[in-house]
């Protein structure tokens, strides 16, 4: 195979640290599939409008998240009256969870050392 996004590692580790957009998608997914305008519209909200998913960014993200284990299409779908045919959702995989677990570890470990670095400035 000669697709440029396929990634021979599982071990959740070698993902750190996650890239920002990353993290963003993974996050959303979190309790429910979403469909690709959903995710944008999720980090959008979530964020305060501080970061946005592009459309060719998010489904360049998507194709290489799907390709590393972290995310899979799903085939639950919505009652039809309430969903397009031509979407597509996605899902975390277990692999993309244990990365977004040890990512927000990673994340709350750097905010604890700012705040002892902090702590130290005041004496």
């Amino acid at each position: 195979m000669s697709d440029i996004y396929i990634s021979m590692s599982r071990d959740a580790r070698d993902f750190l640290p996650l890239h920002a957009n990353w993290f963003h998608i993974l996050l959303s997914l979190v309790g429910a599939d979403q469909h690709g305008y959903g995710i944008m519209q999720e980090v959008l909200e979530r964020t305060n409008g501080s970061v946005r998913l592009w459309p060719a960014t998010l489904y360049g993200s998507l194709k290489r998240l799907i390709s590393d284990g972290l995310i899979e299409e799903s085939d639950e779908r919505p009652v039809a009256e309430l969903d397009d045919a031509r979407r597509r959702y996605y899902r975390l995989t277990r692999l993309g969870r244990t990365v977004l677990d040890l990512e927000c570890a990673r994340l709350q470990e750097m905010v604890r050392m700012m705040q002892r670095k902090r702590k130290q400035e005041a004496y």
